[in-house]
C-alpha cells in the first residue's frame, strides 16, 4: 500500500508523450501570448475599433494587471516548452528517443505553425514598427518619397500609431519591402488595424520558406534538422518578435536561408537571385553574397577533381578542398567573382527601378544611431567610458558614442573583410564566415534589437552546436524576451528588473542542460512506499 502523503519521483524525459505534452504547452503558451497581448501590446492610437469594441479596458487597470498575468503565463510556458524540447533534441540518437515520432522534421515543422498561428492575429508586440512600415508606406501612396520624406508628411491614423521618434525619419528598407508595402495600403487604406493584418500575411512567406530550407541547410552539413528547427522557428523569441511583432526580418531570413540553401545545392545562379532578392528586402542581408563566390568556386574544384579522377585521401571528408587542391583557371575565377556580384546586383537594380526612387534607402540607414542600448560593444564601450570618467570629468553620451562607434565601424569593416578571405577554404568555411559576419554586425554596428538576432540564428542552423553555445543561445533569447518589454519599453536601465531579466535567462539557459538547476524535487522528498502489513 502506497502512502497517502508519497508523491513519486518524476520519471525520465523520454518519449513520444513528452514531446506531445510539451508541443501542446507552447501551442498553448502561443494562445495565451495572443490574448495577453490585447492588453500589453502596441494598439493603435486613437483607434475607434479599439474605443468602441468594448474591450480597451484590457489595456489599462486591472484589466491590464490581468492582461499581464496572461502574457507572461504565455510567454513562460512557451520557454518552459522550448528548453524542454532543446533537451530532448538534443539526444535524438540515443535509444531511449530514437523512435519519437514527435520530434520527426514534420511534427516539428506542423509546431512551428501551431505556436505562430495565435501571434499572427494578435495585437503588435514589443515594438511599433509595423505601423512605421505602414506609415512609410501610405507616404509612397500619396506620392512622396519614403526616402527623403518622413511619416508626418501624410498625417493621420498610420502616423498616430507608430513611434513618435520615428515620425520625421526616413525608411532604411530595400526597394522591393516598399513596394510591397504600398500594395498593402492600396488594398487596406488607413485602416490601421486591417494594414496590421496585411503586413503580417505579406510576411509569412519569410516563416514557409524558413521552413523550408533550414531542415535542408542543416541536412547538407550533417547537422540536425530538428536541432534546427528548434534553433531558428521554434524559438519563442524568434516566433514572438517576427510574428507577433511583425517585422520585416521575418520575410527576409526566409529568402536569406532559401538563397544560402539553393547555391549549397548547386542552383548558383538561382541562389544569387534569392539573394538578390533578400537585399531587396532589407540590405543586411547582402552580407552574405560575397561568400558565396567561395561556395561556388569549391563546387568548381570538386568537378574538376571527380573529372580528373583526383584522391585527397581516405581521410579527407568528402566535399572538402583547400585552395591549392586544384587550381582553377583565373579567367573561371574572374567570371565566378563577377557573376556573384552581377546576378543580386541586376535584381536589387530591377526592383530599384521598378519602385523608381534610386538609393535612396542608404540615408534612412543612418537612422539606427539614434537607438541606443549597451547590448552592442561600441554603445557599451561608450557606457563604460562616461562612467569611468564621471569622478573627473564630466562627459556626455552624446560626445562620446560617435568616436566608440566610428571605430567600431572600422573594426567591423576589417572583420567582414578577414572573415570573408578566412571562409575561402570551402563551403562549409563559408557558410561558417556568414554566420560569424552576422554575429560581427550584431555585435559592432551601433545598435541591436532582438529580432535581428535572426540574421544569425537562421544560418548557426547549418551546424551542430556545442552545449554551450546551445545554452548561450537560450540565455540570450530568454533576456531578449523579458529586458524588452511588449508595451515598447525596455528595462535595460532600471536596475532592479535588469537583474530579475538577467536571473531568468539565466535560469533557463542553464535548465537548457540540468533537468532541475534549482533542486525544486528536494521539497518533495523521494517516494517511499509503506507497507500496510
Amino acid at each position: 500500500m502506497t502512502s497517502a502523503n508519497c508523491v513519486r519521483s518524476p520519471r525520465p524525459e523520454s518519449g513520444a508523450s513528452a514531446t506531445r505534452r510539451d508541443l501542446r504547452l507552447g501551442a498553448v503558451g502561443a494562445l495565451l501570448v495572443c490574448l495577453g497581448g490585447f492588453g500589453m501590446g502596441d494598439l493603435p492610437r486613437n483607434s475607434p475599433v479599439v474605443t468602441d469594441s468594448g474591450l480597451a479596458w484590457v489595456s489599462y487597470g486591472h484589466g491590464k494587471t490581468l492582461s499581464a498575468i496572461v502574457f507572461w503565463c504565455g510567454v513562460a510556458a512557451m520557454a518552459y516548452a522550448w528548453v524542454r524540447l532543446g533537451r530532448r533534441i538534443a539526444r535524438v540518437g540515443d535509444a531511449a528517443d530514437a523512435d519519437d515520432e514527435s520530434l520527426s522534421v514534420s511534427s516539428l515543422r506542423r509546431a512551428v505553425l501551431l505556436w505562430a498561428a495565435p501571434l499572427v492575429v494578435t495585437a503588435p508586440l514589443y515594438s511599433r514598427d509595423v505601423y512605421a512600415y505602414l506609415a512609410q508606406s501610405a507616404v509612397l501612396r500619396e506620392g512622396f518619397d519614403p526616402y527623403t520624406d518622413g511619416p508626418a508628411h501624410y498625417p493621420g491614423p498610420l502616423l498616430d500609431s507608430m513611434a513618435q521618434v520615428w515620425t520625421a525619419t526616413t525608411a532604411p528598407y530595400g526597394p522591393l519591402f516598399m513596394g510591397l508595402g504600398r500594395a498593402v495600403v492600396e488594398v487596406t487604406g488607413d485602416h490601421v488595424i486591417l494594414g496590421v493584418l496585411a503586413m503580417r500575411l505579406v510576411l509569412l512567406p519569410g516563416l514557409f520558406l524558413s521552413l523550408w530550407a533550414i531542415p535542408r541547410l542543416a541536412t547538407h552539413f550533417g547537422a540536425s534538422p530538428q536541432a534546427g528547427l528548434w534553433l531558428a522557428l521554434l524559438n519563442p523569441m524568434v516566433l514572438i518578435h517576427l510574428v507577433g511583432g511583425p517585422h520585416v526580418e521575418l520575410l527576409m531570413m526566409g529568402v536569406l536561408v532559401a538563397g544560402v540553401v539553393l547555391t549549397l545545392r548547386r542552383r548558383h545562379v538561382a541562389g544569387l537571385a534569392m539573394l538578390g532578392v533578400a537585399a531587396s528586402i532589407k540590405i543586411t542581408a547582402g552580407i552574405a553574397i560575397p561568400f558565396v563566390v567561395w561556395i561556388w568556386l569549391s563546387h568548381l574544384r570538386s568537378d574538376r577533381e571527380a573529372a580528373a579522377g583526383a584522391i585527397t585521401g581516405p581521410a579527407a571528408p568528402l566535399g572538402v578542398h583547400l585552395p591549392g587542391d586544384v587550381r582553377l583557371p583565373m579567367g573561371v575565377r574572374l567570371r565566378v567573382f563577377a557573376l556573384v556580384a552581377a546576378i543580386p546586383g541586376a535584381v536589387f537594380g530591377v526592383w530599384t527601378v521598378l519602385l523608381g526612387l534610386g538609393f535612396g534607402w542608404l540615408h534612412g540607414l543612418g537612422w539606427a544611431d539614434r537607438i541606443i542600448n549597451w547590448f552592442t560593444v561600441p554603445t557599451a564601450v561608450a557606457h563604460l567610458v562616461t562612467w569611468a570618467a564621471a569622478p573627473f570629468t564630466a562627459l556626455n553620451l552624446q560626445e562620446v558614442l560617435p568616436v566608440t562607434r566610428g571605430v567600431g565601424a572600422v573594426c567591423l569593416a576589417l572583420i567582414l573583410v578577414g572573415l570573408w578571405w578566412w571562409g575561402r577554404r570551402d563551403e562549409r568555411s563559408a557558410v561558417v564566415g556568414m554566420v560569424w559576419a552576422m554575429v560581427a554586425v550584431l555585435l559592432l554596428e551601433p545598435s541591436t534589437l532582438p529580432w535581428y538576432y535572426t540574421w544569425a540564428l537562421c544560418l548557426a542552423a547549418a551546424f551542430t552546436l556545442t552545449d554551450l553555445v546551445r545554452t548561450v543561445v537560450v540565455g540570450i533569447s530568454t533576456f531578449m524576451l523579458v529586458v524588452f518589454q511588449p508595451d515598447d519599453s525596455i528595462w535595460f536601465y532600471r536596475p532592479p528588473y535588469l537583474i530579475v531579466a538577467l536571473s531568468l535567462s539565466a535560469l533557463a539557459a542553464v535548465s537548457l542542460t540540468r533537468r532541475d538547476p534549482l533542486r525544486l524535487g528536494r521539497l518533495t522528498g523521494p517516494c517511499r512506499r509503506a507497507d500496510a502489513t
